[in-house]
């Protein structure tokens, strides 16, 4: 297959994406129908929620058009397995995102889709194995990275280019058809999912872009001519992807939290805790991929030494770390402990009010008597002075000084 080939089916998954997501962009954004509450009709709702459909259907439909008119004939196999796979996981994602499945069951699809590639491409038994494991877990990984608006399309849109130009570089053109149509349906796509996002990929979107950046670097690392580092460089595309799941496991762990429930935890959530905004999330994490991929891509080329590949891996390492110390998981509420007297009857409530009432006015210092009152008797306390409404009422504090002196300070400013 030659360049223009590629050029070709990229513009054609461009304009195909960009006219279905408009269409489907149009229709979530009709103004709701008055008689239903809420801001929007449910079917505009899950339009924005499915609106990854769009992408998969202007890639799939350009590189189908390109492998049907013979653009890949030296690897239709292999290309064909490519689309087919990533359909499937397509299909599977589209019916997750109208009716959630359970984890077995995509796990399931996943590697049956990563079989079939591995088995059309004809790889040998013990990589095939590797290949297909490597597929599924990668495609998971990318598929996390969908958790704030335009994220996964940035990172893809940059790891698709990185696998493009390694596909270009190794001398294997046909394997550059998927990659090649993915940047330009990405690119289409980037503008109705940037923040705030009109529509979403997904997890059609997201699952079939996971899968077919995956399974493109698996098959692009076995058509790789000896002598070239491609065992690193092609892994080293996946970085931010690997390091957003192994910040989500770890944090999990040290937790006690489950693995497979899924929480704000993510990169960009631990980002937006330290007030970077959503769109600064997505244009951060989005550089921090292009150093592994730019890298990767040039020791693959014979440009760089593998060893460089080390300063991209120490920095992610350094980077996780940073962010496994931004607190990402709010304290347990703690219920009140409860005393004794919550579980008291309320007559012993009253009592103990009556007896408390009791004492305080006990311990209140009575005034000094008139001259001529009538003093208490023996043993009683003098009686406490009371407001209208029967509530007693507290005295002046005392001054200090006897009442003799206080008359006779009376007496003088008098």
């Amino acid at each position: 297959m030659n360049v223009l080939g590629i050029i070709a089916s990229g513009v054609a998954a461009l304009f195909i994406t960009v006219a279905l997501a408009k269409s489907a962009r149009r229709v979530a954004l009709r103004p709701h129908v008055p008689n239903e509450p809420g801001g929007r009709a449910p079917r505009a709702e899950a339009l924005r929620r499915t609106g990854g459909a769009t992408a998969v259907l202007g890639v799939g439909t350009a590189t189908g058009v390109a492998l049907w008119l013979g653009a890949a004939d030296d690897a239709a196999g292999s290309v064909g397995g490519l689309l087919a796979g990533a359909g499937i996981v397509a299909a599977l994602g589209l019916v997750h995102d109208l009716k959630p499945l359970r984890t077995a069951l995509r796990l399931g699809v996943q590697i049956a889709a990563a079989t079939l590639v591995v088995c059309l491409a004809g790889l040998p038994p013990a990589a095939g194995v590797l290949a297909a494991l490597w597929i599924v877990l990668v495609t998971n990984a990318f598929a996390l990275l969908d958790h704030a608006d335009g994220l996964l399309t940035a990172v893809g849109l940059v790891t698709a280019a990185g696998l493009l130009t390694c596909a270009l570089v190794g001398g294997a053109p046909a394997l550059a058809l998927l990659p090649a149509t993915l940047v330009a349906g990405l690119a289409g796509f980037l503008l109705h999912t940037w923040h705030p996002a009109r529509l979403r990929l997904g997890a059609a979107g997201a699952q079939f872009t996971g899968f077919a950046m995956a399974a493109s670097g698996a098959l692009i690392q076995a058509a790789a001519p000896s002598g070239r580092a491609a065992w690193a460089a092609l892994p080293a595309l996946a970085t931010v992807a690997l390091a957003d799941s192994a910040l989500v496991l770890i944090s999990r762990r040290r937790a006690a939290r489950s693995p497979l429930r899924d929480t704000d935890d993510h990169i960009a959530h631990r980002l937006r805790r330290v007030r970077v905004t959503v769109p600064g999330a997505a244009v951060l994490t989005t550089l921090w991929a292009a150093v592994p991929v730019a890298t990767g891509t040039l020791v693959y080329a014979d440009l760089l030494h593998p060893a460089w590949l080390l300063l991209p891996l120490a920095g992610t390492a350094a980077a996780v770390f940073a962010l496994l110390r931004i607190p990402a998981y709010a304290p347990p509420r703690t219920a009140p402990p409860r005393t004794g007297s919550s579980r008291t009857t309320p007559s012993r409530t009253a009592a103990a009010r009556r007896t408390q009432t009791s004492g305080v006015g006990a311990a209140i210092p009575a005034a000094a008597s008139a001259p001529g009152a009538k003093a208490s008797a023996p043993g009683q306390g003098a009686p406490a002075a009371r407001t209208a409404a029967g509530h007693p009422t507290v005295p002046p504090p005392p001054t200090g000084r006897p009442a003799a002196e206080a008359a006779a300070a009376a007496a003088e400013r008098s």
